[in-house]
């Protein structure tokens, strides 16, 4: 069947959210219980006998093997045992790839990018029925956006989970533009809202402290550009700096729904001419595009990298290093800085209820039926406070009727997370059906540990004095409010892929090969040929056959305004 609409994750989401460990913004953390947790309504009984399920997901450094608090009580509470398959020596897609040349598939798997080529193969089961026989967990949690699950406008199967948080509401930021706690306090907390303060800040203090304590050459602004997350440090951030929502790498007319490349925008341009100026005066990590990930988290580590332009969850490992090792003037503080002052931040854009990143059972599942309990029971209410808060006594204490979570625990999450997450299980298990920020349970306690009381707990000091210096209590503050944009009716059209097999979708594939050409050489440039490249990147767009996909892609967005509106 040609499926006209599909919704998969993007390229971006499918390779970092990694066994979810980033599902959404909470901090999550949990623990194995000796008791139940006080709130439940887990009314499937799970078989007790022994049984082992492969689970192929991207790679996870965290992965316990089980061993952790949670893994330990998910065990023997259901008698299921995790064993991950993650990529060895290659991506996610390409592991993906070889299952569907091999048509054999393991019991649980998060597709990713490779959902749709999952589908097209018959490797994924349509989960509907089995939601609706033995799933009323998994069903209550989605809710009203339960039919938004369905795969396309022509199929309403439901092959994966949905993994993003259902009524979330962000109380914090991660994302924007990164700058250590001691640039900040060296140049007396100035304003940081345009490129421009940005550049000041970090050229201010790289010119009196040109070397770190130990000697190490400082970085003004390094880049996450050397691997896929060219997409998260490089490219993304235009379109944020320059008053649009993320889109992937499209932008969409939100009274029209037009799409085009986002690169196609000319406000766009002047924001990579921005990052050819950092380059020109020596303020851009030379480096930057051809860094490993692992070489790059190695210098954040170091505490040597003045600035960053990421999300949290990609640089947060890194920095959780710096904060084990006492370095805390080192790790940063967030901003939403744009282009100049005309523009805002759509980072938080609302999209309404977005499904993405799914978990699916294959149709080579060894029990179709227990692994949907079994992710039926994740999604409890008892789940839901294991996996999130952990065990009463030991990750959390209830104080007048409130979960509350001790200052070592505590301690110990917010400077040696790494750690804490292998040894816990926080954040290795959520792997179903879950709420987001800001949901109660029914005794009136959040489901997850990330709500503005909480959040601040997790703050240091050094985080402390540089919100109280702009008058925020969460970095959330100084972004626009959730109301000051209308909400998304389409969602965000990186949840759409085009058909695997279609002209669309192999004219993408060349327009994603020519920007990692094109745009790493215009910031790389000289400055006075920056826009002999930029014209040469658009003209290559065009012969690519970008207009075909724009056209393409407005149909899509379309059609999912017309389905979501039903």
């Amino acid at each position: 069947m040609k499926r006209k609409m599909k919704m998969a994750l993007s390229l971006m989401l499918a390779l970092v959210f990694v066994f979810a460990t980033a599902c959404g913004n909470s901090n999550n953390e949990g623990g194995n219980n000796t008791t139940t947790p006080e709130t439940t309504n887990a009314t499937n009984e799970q078989p007790a006998e022994p049984m082992t399920i492969r689970f192929a997901t991207g790679n996870n450094p965290n992965w316990d093997d089980m061993q952790s608090d949670i893994g330990k009580f998910i065990k023997e509470k259901t008698g299921i045992t995790i064993k991950p398959e993650f990529p060895v020596g290659g991506s996610s897609d390409e592991m993906f790839a070889l299952m569907i040349a091999s048509n054999e598939y393991p019991d649980l798997v998060i597709p990713g990018a490779s959902t749709n080529k999952m589908v097209d193969a018959g490797a994924l089961l349509d989960l509907r029925p089995l939601i609706e026989e033995h799933a009323p967990n998994i069903k209550k949690v989605y809710g009203e956006y339960y039919n938004r699950l369905g795969y396309s406008k022509d199929d309403d199967a439901i092959y994966t989970l949905s993994l993003t948080g259902v009524g979330h509401t962000y109380f914090d930021s991660g994302s924007g533009f990164q700058l250590q706690h001691q640039v900040l306090e060296a140049a007396g907390y100035p304003e940081i809202k345009t490129v421009q303060d940005y550049e000041a800040a970090i050229k201010a203090y790289i010119e009196k402290n040109p070397k770190t304590a130990d000697g190490q050459p400082n970085i003004g602004l390094s880049l996450n550009g050397g691997e896929w997350q060219i997409l998260i440090s490089v490219t993304n951030p235009a379109f944020i700096a320059t008053g649009a929502p993320d889109n992937g790498e499209f932008f969409i007319n939100e009274d029209t729904y037009e799409a085009i490349m986002h690169y196609q925008r000319p406000e766009e341009r002047e924001y990579f001419r921005w990052l050819n100026h950092m380059n020109d005066i020596g303020l851009l990590d030379p480096e930057s595009f051809i860094q490993k990930y692992d070489q790059y988290k190695s210098k954040i580590a170091s505490g040597r990298v003045l600035g960053l332009i990421d999300q949290q969850w990609d640089y947060g490992q890194a920095e959780n290093a710096l904060k084990a090792e006492g370095k805390f003037a080192s790790t940063y503080a967030r901003f939403p800085v744009t282009l100049n002052e005309t523009y805002q931040d759509h980072s938080f854009h609302g999209t309404g209820y977005l499904p993405a990143l799914g978990i699916g059972i294959t149709k080579d599942a060894q029990d179709p039926v227990r692994l949907i309990k079994f992710l039926d029971y994740l999604a409890s209410d008892e789940g839901q406070v294991l996996l999130n808060w952990g065990i009463e006594g030991k990750h959390y204490n209830v104080v007048d009727g409130k979960r509350v979570i001790p200052a070592d625990v505590q301690e110990q999450k917010i400077n040696d997370n790494n750690t804490f997450m292998k040894t816990t299980g926080i954040g290795n298990y959520n792997i179903s059906a879950r709420y987001g920020d800001g949901v109660k349970d029914p005794s009136g306690n959040y489901y997850t540990t990330t709500f503005p009381e909480q959040i601040q707990t997790t703050y240091s000091e050094e985080d402390k004095k540089t919100l109280s210096a702009y008058g925020a209590t969460t970095y959330k503050d100084l972004w626009p409010s959730d109301d000051a944009f209308p909400e998304r009716k389409y969602g965000a059209a990186w949840t759409l892929q085009f058909e695997a097999t279609s002209q669309e979708n192999v004219i993408f594939q060349k327009t994603q090969d020519i920007m990692k050409k094109r745009i790493p050489e215009a910031i790389l440039a000289k400055p006075e040929d920056f826009d002999k490249v930029y014209d040469q990147f658009l003209k290559d767009l065009e012969d690519a056959g970008v207009a075909k996909m724009n056209e393409e892609l407005t149909k899509m967005v379309k059609d999912r305004v017309e389905l979501w509106s039903e």
